[in-house]
């Protein structure tokens, strides 16, 4: 039970932009709630002004954009689904899945094949995917953009051709983010790095601004004793616990332990240390260090190996992120304010070009979707949301089929659509459920891919004077569900500003990846996860958010009651594409790969998203759509050249 009296301290009283959201719940579709369009639905408001960006509380996934699938997949959808009614619309491409990939892929086919009409249906209330925007007005008056999602075109100079020639087409330079990106932001205000740490697992509460050298900040941490010793030594002057083998043999040795035992096997250092850097990994891997390999966990930065000589290129036991970066040339500038939600709406203007206005980068920031104009009649492409496929199939025989029956719920009805080709860009775990006309290997390689769940929050405050006092500009927090919390970034395009100020509102950004933290394998703690995520309700995060913010901050003045002004929590239950690890996925990276046979075509049918790759990046789940598109197109597709290996090409990164 709720302490109400601490509650009320931290604000939970309070009238501010949230509301809660039925987690939990086994939801059972039947007639009557098929008939209403789900249960899920009741717990999401009108959009205002009918733009979903502007919804807080529980975004993401919701209950409503998943029920379907999840009754098709626990075998009840089918009993009690209404008669399929004929639309009467045929299309010359049907794309199942409104995402980076699925929109590219419209934009690809339409670019190879001028004029063709195209459907795409999307499941959400929002396109984009976890491309998605959050939009705040603070009590100033001032918007505030974020991201709820996919975060940044990171390594543009790892993209392919064929991605850099997109993002031209669709009005994207990103050589503009070197002046969009204030890189000087943090410096000129004054605001460091720092580390939380909870009294409930630490036995006080302390703040510690951190820097290169461990000596300056571990004696000020609760740490025991011998945990702050070895500490500044892993950092300021580590060991080589292999020393006497071979470059190769590290890697191979390295390859094959997680760095949680790296520390604690390897090198003997005290369990608080793995406890400390727990979810270091997080963010890159989707993955804690417990199921890590010490390899990635080099590639990541974490301290340790500097006494190693293990070189300065990616080793081939290194993920595909791993080798993004060790490898990585480039500054992690290339970020619109609402994350790759500008990337999204860059293709969807330039499909759909009368419900976006303008021309430039700037007004993707700042000009309002038009939602009531996506799916109109006249378009030559339509987005049709809120509608969840449930079933693709040829109409007769694979081989001599000339067109493609997509099966789709939809306000309570089950509507068809027919077209000459279909686009699978929905994830990899669904596509089973959707058809029976793919092998057995097929559908076992599909399940391979399973998603990471993760959590990311936006939280408005009305300014950071606290984190100014304290001249910090976020934190990180091993203790906690929520594992860092930093000011967004500084971006700022066109009439668009970030806060210049401490006296500015601003958005914290803070994400959390539910992990076990057992040593099980990343696809096995990932099922854990979405099971865990169903048992917490938004009240229960918020809860835990604004205690983090009024422990971490206090001493900067803080108040969790007063200085919150609205809390979006975005849920992606089914978050990264899991890319290939060792040692779980020992077959990496000289195959074969479950990501080659899981995304074999069949007839008139292509699949497209970053599953597809391996590898949870906007980038990767452009490339895959222009596979999908010239597998579907043979010989007539002309395009710039592309990627489908999972990360940066191994010429780019000085591997065989």
């Amino acid at each position: 039970m709720a302490d109400t009296s601490r509650d009320h301290q931290l604000g939970m009283d309070r009238i501010i932009s949230r509301r809660d959201f039925l987690n939990g719940v086994a939801l059972t579709i039947g007639g009557a709630a098929l008939g209403s369009a789900g249960h899920g639905h009741a717990a999401f408001a009108a959009a205002p002004a009918g733009d979903p960006a502007a919804l807080t509380g529980l975004r993401g996934h919701s209950d409503a954009a998943m029920e379907v699938m999840h009754a098709i997949r626990d075998g009840s959808f089918w009993d009690t689904a209404p008669a399929p009614e004929a639309t009467g619309e045929s299309y010359d491409l049907i794309v199942v899945g409104g995402g980076i990939s699925g929109l590219a892929a419209a934009f690809l086919y339409r670019q190879q094949v001028p004029g063709a009409k195209i459907l795409i249906v999307e499941n959400n209330d929002d396109f984009g995917g976890q491309a998605t925007r959050n939009t705040f007005t603070a009590s100033n008056g001032k918007t505030v953009i974020g991201y709820g999602g996919s975060q940044s075109l990171q390594s543009p100079s790892f993209f392919s051709p064929l991605v850099h020639q997109v993002l031209a087409d669709v009005g994207i330079d990103v050589t503009r983010f070197e002046t969009y990106y204030d890189t000087g932001w943090h410096d000129r205000l004054g605001l460091e790095d720092a580390h939380f740490f909870a009294a409930e697992v630490y036995g006080r509460d302390a703040l510690v601004v951190t820097s290169e050298v461990a000596a300056d900040w571990v004696p000020n941490t609760p740490l025991n004793e011998t945990a702050r010793v070895q500490l500044i030594e892993l950092i300021d002057s580590p060991l080589d616990p292999l020393a006497g083998k071979s470059r190769a043999e590290k890697f191979e040795t390295l390859s094959a332990i997680s760095y949680s035992r790296f520390l604690t096997e390897l090198c003997g250092y005290d369990a608080q240390l793995a406890a400390f850097f727990q979810h270091s990994t997080d963010e890159y891997f989707g993955a804690s260090i417990d199921a890590v390999s010490a390899a990635d966990a080099w590639a990541n930065g974490n301290p340790g190996f500097g006494a190693m000589d293990l070189g300065d290129v990616p080793d081939k036991t290194n993920s595909p992120s791993g080798r993004l970066l060790v490898a990585d040339p480039d500054a992690y500038i290339y970020h619109f304010p609402d994350g790759n939600g500008g990337v999204a709406r860059a293709l969807l203007r330039a499909l759909i070009p009368n419900a976006l206005p303008g021309s430039t980068m700037e007004d993707l920031v700042t000009e309002p979707v038009g939602y009531n104009r996506l799916d109109l009649a006249d378009n030559p492409v339509r987005l049709r949301l809120n509608a969840s496929a449930v079933k693709v199939a040829h109409d007769g025989p694979i081989d001599a089929a000339t067109s493609v029956t997509v099966t789709y719920f939809e306000a309570g009805k089950l509507r068809t659509a027919t077209a000459g080709n279909v686009v699978l860009a929905c994830w990899h775990r669904v596509i089973p459920y959707l058809t029976d006309e793919i092998g057995e290997a097929q559908l076992e390689a599909l399940n391979d891919q399973v998603k990471t769940p993760l959590l990311y929050a936006n939280v408005l405050i009305r300014n950071f004077e606290a984190f100014s006092a304290l001249g910090i500009g976020g934190f990180l927090n091993s203790a906690g569900p929520w594992a860092a919390c930093f000011i967004d970034d500084p971006v700022s395009m066109g009439t668009y500003q970030c806060a210049q100020s401490p006296a500015d509102p601003v958005l914290l950004h803070l994400f959390s990846f539910p992990t076990r933290g057992d040593g099980s394998a990343p696809r096995e703690q990932s099922s854990a996860g979405r099971a865990m995520l169903t048992e917490i309700t938004f009240a229960d995060m918020e809860r835990d958010i604004r205690d983090m913010l009024g422990q971490a901050l206090k001493d900067g003045g803080f108040d969790a009651a007063r200085d919150i002004e609205a809390i979006t929590v975005n849920r992606w239950s089914h978050g990264y594409a899991l890319e290939y690890l060792r040692p779980w996925d020992a077959y990496w990276p000289d195959g074969p790969l479950p990501i080659v046979t899981a995304r074999k075509p069949w007839g008139r049918i292509a699949i497209a998203n970053s599953d597809s790759g391996a590898y949870a990046y906007a980038h990767c789940a452009i490339d895959q759509a222009a596979r999908a598109v010239s597998e579907l197109l043979g010989d007539k597709a002309q395009m710039p050249a592309f990627t489908d290996f999972p990360g940066p090409p191994p010429d780019m990164v000085g591997l065989d």
